[in-house]
C-alpha cells in the first residue's frame, strides 16, 4: 500500500486503486501518523492533535476507536493493511519507507540526483485538506522548504522551470537570483533586470524591505555585464518583443508553462481572435530552453510543400524538401518550436511534427490553430474567451490608449460590460471595438453592435490583414470550410443560445447534407473552433459565439435560405413544445423542464417567426411549462389568440397575477370543442379561482372538470382535480371529504410519477396534518415538498411551501423562524409575479406580528392586503382579516370596534359556510363581550365555537389556542367556574346558530 502527503492525503493499493478512508477524524489521525514519517506518536499527543482543548469524555478510548476504524479501512482495501498501523510503548505509528510514502521517496530521489522525478511527486500543497491543523503547520513548512532547496540545488537542470517557481515564491531571493542568472546567460538581460525590479517592488509593498546585498550585487553585475557571471549566449530566439501587456491570461500562462515539461506537443485551439498567438508567445518567452525558442509563422505559407522550408528558415537551416537537414540540425539540441496558425496546413504540419518529435528527443512543439493537429501524443488546450472582468480590463486599457482619459466608471460600467458580453470576450473584437470609443463613446458603440461588421471595419495598420476587421477574422475561418460545413454553420445561426443535436439535424439538413451527416459536420466545426463544444455531461448542445452567429445569418441571407430555415426552426420548436406538453405531466417531467429551459430563447424566436395559427398553437403548448416555471407574465403576454382555450388559460394566469376574473372566459369554456382541452381549461380556472379564494365558482368548475376526467380516463386530471377539492372542501368545513381527496390525489400522482402533482398533493396532506395538531408530520411533508418545488424550480409552489412552513413555525411558537420563512415566501412570489403567493405570505406575517404583540405592524400588513381582496372581487376571503383586526382592537381595549369587526366576519363566515371560520368569528366576539363586561355571553360564545369546530372533527390545536385561552381565563375569572361552565354548555348546545 502507498501513501501520499505531498498534496491532498492519498492512499492507494499496490495496484494503484484509490483507498477511501472514511470520516474526517480518521483521516486526520492518518495524516498525523504519516507526518511523523514512521516515528511513534504518544496516544495523549494524538488525542490533543485530534480534539485540541475540547476532548471527548474518554479521549484514549475514543482514539482507540478511531485507530480501529483506520485499520479496518486499510484492511478492507488490501489484506494485511491493518498491520501497517502499529502500537508500542512509545505510542502509535504507521509502517512506511521510501517505497510506500512519497515524502521519503522524494528525499531518496533528490539524494540520487533525480530532481525531475522528485518534483513530479508533488501533487499540490502538502496535506492540503488539513491546512487549519496547527500541529501539521511546521511539518508542512519543513517539507516545502526541502522542495525549494531541491529546486535551487538543481536550478541548472532542464527539468526545473525557474520561471514557474519564481511565480509561486516571488519573495525567495536565492530562487530569484538563480532565475536572473539563467535569464542573463540566455541573452535576456532586460528580463533579468525586470525580474529584479519586480522583486524590489514586492518587498517594498509587502514588507517595507529592500533586496539583500547578494541580490543587489548580482543586479549590479548584470548591469555591468560582469564576465564572472559566465558566458552569455546570443539570443536564441526570434520571438517578437511584446508591445502591449497580455490581459486576463495569468492563470493560463502558469498552466501552460508547466505543460512543455511533460508534453512534447501542446496545441492551443480556439476561435479566431481569441488570442491563441499572444498566449503562445507569452508562454514561449517564459520557458527557458537550452538551445532556444523559435517562432514559425505559417499564416503566409501557401502550399503544403512549403511547411518544411518555413520551419528551416526560422531555424536558419538550409533545407531540402525531405526534412532530413532539419532532423540533423536539431539532433542533440533542446529546442521549443512555436508553430503559429496551423489551421490552413493541418495535414503537412502534422506530418512534419510527428516525424520531428519521433526523431528528436530534445524537441518540444507549441502549436496554435483553430483545430488540433490530430496526433496521438498531442495535448489540446482550448483557449477560452475572456471572462467579463478580464474583458472589461482589456477593453478599458485599449480604449484609454485610443481615447486618452477614458476610464470605466460607475456611470458607464454596465454599458462596457454589455459590450464585452456582446463581443463574446474575444480579445481581437474588443480591441477593434476599443478603437471606436474616441469617435462614438461607449453608449453609441453598444447601440451599433447589431451591425458589428460594418462598425468594426478597421483595425491597426500593423496587424495582419486577417485581423484588421471583424469580418476578415471570420472570413479567414470561413474560407477553410468545405461546402457541407458552410451549409451547416450558416443554418445553425438561426438558433438562439445554442441547440440540441435533434434541433440541429432538423434545421441544418437538406441541400446536399443528409440528417445523419449533420453530427459529423458539427464535430468538424467544433474541431475548427467555429462551434462551441458541447459540455461533457448530459445531452450535447451546440452554440455559436454571437459574432459567428451574426456572420452565419449574413451568409444565410446571401444563400437565399433565411426564410426557409427560420420556418424549419419554428416548425421544429412547435413540435418540440407540443411533445413536451404531454411529457410535463408524466415521470419525465424534470427532464423535459430542463429541455424547455435550455430552449427558451429558441421557443421565443419560434413564436416570433410563426404565423398567427402556429403562434397560438405554440402558446397553448407552452402554457403548462410557463405555469410550472412561474413565468406567468411571459405567458400572459404571449397568449394573444382569441380562441376559448387560450382565453381561459390567459384568464387563469391573470388571476394568479392579481387581476380580476373575466366571467366571459369562464362561460366561454363551453365553446371549447375538444373535451380534453375543455376539461383542462376548466380545471385550471378552478385551480386559479381556488387560489384567490372564490370557492363557489371554483368548486363548480372543478366538479365539471373532474367528471370529464373520470369519463375520459384522464388519471392526471382526476388527481389534479382532487388536489383542488382539498382546499375547496376545507373552505366549507368538510374535513373528511378533504382527507379523501388528498389521499386520492397523492395516490394517483405517485402512480403517475409526476413530481409537480406529488408536490401539489403534499399541500393537502401537510395542511390536514397541521389541522390535526401533528406539527412534526406537517413540517416533514412541507419540507419534502419544498425540496421538490426547488428542484422543479416551480416558484409558485416554492412560495406556498415556505409559507406553510412558516405557519407550522408560528403554531410552534417560533416567531423569528416564522417571520423569516414568510419573508422568503413573499420575496419569491414577488420576483415571479405570483400575487396569491404574496398575499399568503403577507397573511402569515400579519398573523405573526399580532402574536408577537406588534399590533401596529399587524394592522399595516392587513391594510396592504385589503385592496387585493377587493381587486379579485371576493370579499368572503376576508374572514380571517376581519377576525385578526378584531383581535387587534380587543387587545387595544376597543370592545365596540372589536365587536363590529367580528360581527362582520361572522356574517361572511356563515355566507361561506365554513364552520371553522364561524368558530373563529365566535371566539373573537367572545373576546369583545368579555372586554365589555358581558362574561356570560362570552362563555356561551366560546361553547358555540367549540361545538362548531367539533362538528367537522377539527378541534383547535394547542398551538392555536392563545386567544381562546386568554378570553376563557377572563370570562372564568369574572363568573367563577360553575357559572362559566353552565354558560359554556348552553352555547355548546346552540352550536353554529348561536345568537349574539
Amino acid at each position: 500500500m502507498r501513501f501520499g502527503v505531498l498534496g491532498p492525503l492519498g492512499v492507494w493499493t499496490a495496484g494503484g486503486e484509490a483507498v477511501r478512508v472514511p470520516e474526517a477524524k480518521v483521516r486526520l489521525l492518518l495524516a498525523d501518523l504519516l507526518a511523523h514519517e514512521g516515528r511513534p506518536v504518544p496516544a495523549d499527543r494524538l488525542a490533543f492533535d485530534l480534539w485540541g482543548d475540547e476532548p471527548p469524555g474518554n479521549p484514549v478510548n475514543t482514539l482507540q476507536t478511531k485507530v480501529s476504524q483506520l485499520r479496518r479501512a486499510l484492511e478492507a482495501a488490501e489484506p494485511g493493511g491493518r498491520e501497517l498501523v502499529a502500537h508500542g510503548p512509545a505510542g502509535y505509528s504507521v509502517r512506511v519507507d521510501a517505497s510506500t510514502v512519497d515524502v521519503l521517496r522524494f528525499r531518496e530521489l533528490v539524494a540520487g540526483g533525480r530532481p525531475g522525478e522528485a518534483l513530479a511527486l508533488w501533487r499540490g500543497e502538502p496535506l492540503a485538506e488539513f491546512a487549519d491543523a496547527p500541529f501539521l503547520a511546521p511539518i508542512v513548512a519543513r517539507w516545502q522548504e526541502e522542495r525549494l532547496s531541491a529546486v535551487e540545488d538543481f536550478a541548472g537542470s532542464s527539468e526545473i522551470d525557474l520561471a514557474t517557481e519564481v511565480a509561486r515564491h516571488p519573495l525567495r531571493e536565492r530562487l530569484r537570483a538563480l532565475h536572473m542568472k539563467a535569464l542573463y546567460r540566455a541573452g535576456r538581460q532586460v528580463e533579468a533586470l525586470e525580474s529584479y525590479a519586480g522583486l524590489r517592488r514586492l518587498l517594498a509593498e509587502e514588507l517595507g524591505l529592500e533586496p539583500g546585498p547578494e541580490l543587489v550585487a548580482l543586479h549590479r553585475a548584470i548591469l555591468d555585464h560582469d564576465p564572472a557571471l559566465g558566458p552569455v549566449t546570443s539570443a536564441r530566439t526570434n520571438l517578437p518583443v511584446p508591445v502591449t501587456d497580455l490581459v486576463g491570461r495569468d492563470q493560463a500562462v502558469r498552466d501552460l508553462c508547466e505543460l512543455p515539461r511533460h508534453a512534447r506537443l501542446v496545441t492551443l485551439t480556439g476561435p479566431g481572435g481569441v488570442g491563441k498567438t499572444s498566449l503562445a508567445l507569452e508562454v514561449a518567452r517564459r520557458v527557458l530552453v537550452v538551445d532556444g525558442v523559435w517562432l514559425v509563422e505559417l499564416a503566409g505559407v501557401g502550399r503544403p510543400e512549403q511547411v518544411v522550408t518555413a520551419v528551416a528558415d526560422a531555424l536558419g537551416v538550409r533545407e531540402d524538401a525531405s526534412g532530413a537537414a532539419l532532423v540533423e540540425a536539431l539532433r542533440d539540441r533542446e529546442v521549443l518550436l512555436v508553430l503559429d496558425n496551423c489551421e490552413r496546413l493541418v495535414e503537412p504540419v502534422a506530418a512534419l511534427v510527428s516525424r520531428l518529435l519521433r526523431a528528436l528527443p530534445g524537441l518540444r512543439v507549441l502549436a496554435t490553430g483553430q483545430e488540433p493537429l490530430g496526433l496521438a501524443f498531442e495535448v489540446v488546450w482550448a483557449v477560452p474567451p475572456l471572462d467579463v472582468a478580464d474583458a472589461v480590463e482589456l477593453f478599458a486599457a485599449r480604449a484609454a490608449a485610443a481615447a486618452p482619459g477614458f476610464a470605466v466608471t460607475p456611470a458607464n460600467a454596465a454599458v462596457v460590460e454589455a459590450i464585452c458580453r456582446r463581443l463574446d470576450g474575444l480579445p481581437l473584437a474588443l480591441e477593434l471595438a476599443a478603437t471606436r470609443v474616441r469617435g462614438l463613446g461607449v453608449t453609441a458603440l453598444l447601440d451599433r453592435l447589431d451591425d458589428r461588421f460594418r462598425l468594426l471595419d478597421r483595425g491597426h495598420r500593423d496587424a495582419p490583414a486577417r485581423q484588421r476587421t471583424l469580418r476578415a477574422m471570420i472570413d479567414w475561418s470561413w474560407d477553410l470550410l468545405g461546402d457541407a460545413e458552410r451549409v451547416v454553420l450558416r443554418r445553425l445561426s438561426v438558433h438562439v443560445d445554442g441547440c440540441a443535436l435533434d434541433a440541429a439535424e432538423a434545421v441544418c439538413a437538406g441541400g446536399g447534407v443528409a440528417a445523419d451527416e449533420v453530427l459529423d459536420v458539427l464535430t468538424r466545426l467544433v474541431d475548427r473552433s467555429l462551434v462551441v463544444a458541447p459540455e461533457h455531461t448530459g445531452e450535447p448542445r451546440f452554440r455559436l459565439l454571437e459574432s459567428v452567429a451574426d456572420y452565419g445569418r449574413e451568409r444565410l441571407r446571401e444563400a437565399g435560405e433565411l426564410d426557409a430555415v427560420r420556418a424549419a426552426h419554428a416548425a421544429f420548436h412547435l413540435a418540440l413544445a407540443e411533445r413536451a406538453d404531454a411529457e410535463l405531466r408524466g415521470p419525465r417531467q424534470l427532464e423535459w423542464l430542463h429541455r424547455l429551459d435550455a430552449d427558451t430563447a429558441n421557443l421565443r424566436a419560434a413564436h416570433d417567426a410563426a404565423g398567427p395559427a402556429d403562434a397560438a398553437r405554440l402558446s397553448r403548448a407552452l402554457t403548462w411549462y410557463w405555469f410550472l416555471r412561474g413565468r406567468l407574465r411571459e405567458g400572459r403576454r404571449l397568449m394573444t389568440a382569441t380562441d376559448p382555450v387560450t382565453v381561459a388559460w390567459r384568464t387563469g394566469f391573470g388571476l394568479l397575477l392579481g387581476e380580476p376574473a373575466e366571467p366571459a372566459a369562464i362561460s366561454g369554456t363551453a365553446g371549447i370543442a375538444d373535451p380534453a382541452q375543455r376539461a383542462r381549461a376548466r380545471w385550471f380556472l378552478g385551480y386559479a379561482l381556488s387560489t384567490v379564494g372564490d370557492m363557489p365558482t371554483a368548486e363548480e368548475l372543478t366538479g365539471q372538470a373532474l367528471a370529464a376526467f373520470e369519463e375520459s380516463g384522464d388519471r392526471w386530471g382526476v388527481a389534479a382535480a382532487h388536489s383542488d377539492r382539498v382546499s375547496q372542501a376545507l373552505a366549507r368545513g368538510r374535513v373528511d371529504e378533504a382527507r379523501a381527496s388528498a389521499s386520492r390525489s397523492a395516490e394517483l400522482f405517485a402512480a403517475l410519477g409526476e413530481r409537480w402533482g406529488q408536490l401539489k398533493a403534499s399541500f393537502g396532506l401537510g395542511v390536514l396534518a397541521q389541522l390535526s395538531g401533528d406539527n412534526a408530520r406537517a413540517e416533514a411533508v412541507h419540507r419534502d415538498g419544498l425540496r421538490v418545488a426547488e428542484e422543479l424550480r416551480s416558484w409558485p409552489e416554492v412560495s406556498y411551501k415556505l409559507s406553510w412552513l412558516g405557519r407550522v413555525a408560528l403554531t410552534a411558537g417560533d416567531h423569528a423562524k416564522a417571520r423569516e420563512l414568510h419573508e422568503r415566501a413573499r420575496r419569491v412570489a414577488a420576483e415571479h409575479g405570483f400575487s396569491p403567493g404574496e398575499v399568503y405570505a403577507e397573511t402569515g406575517l400579519a398573523l405573526g406580528a399580532r402574536r408577537e404583540g406588534r399590533l401596529a405592524a399587524a394592522e399595516a400588513h392587513w391594510e396592504r392586503l385589503r385592496p387585493w381582496y377587493r381587486q379579485v372581487g371576493f370579499e368572503a376571503g376576508a374572514t380571517l382579516m376581519l377576525a385578526e383586526l378584531g383581535f387587534v382592537a380587543e387587545l387595544r381595549g376597543d370592545a365596540a370596534g372589536a365587536g363590529e369587526l367580528h360581527a362582520r366576519g361572522l356574517a361572511l363566515a356563515r355566507q361561506v359556510g365554513d364552520p371553522r371560520a364561524v368558530a373563529l368569528a365566535l371566539e373573537g366576539l367572545a373576546g369583545a363581550r368579555a372586554l365589555a363586561g358581558d362574561a356570560k355571553t362570552a362563555a356561551r360564545l366560546l361553547g358555540a365555537a367549540t361545538a362548531a369546530r367539533a362538528s367537522v372533527g377539527v378541534p383547535l390545536p394547542p398551538g392555536e389556542r392563545g386567544d381562546v385561552d386568554r378570553i376563557e381565563a377572563a370570562a372564568r375569572a369574572a363568573l367563577g367556574g360553575p357559572v362559566f361552565a353552565a354558560a359554556f354548555d348552553a352555547g355548546h348546545a346552540e352550536g353554529l346558530d348561536v345568537p349574539f
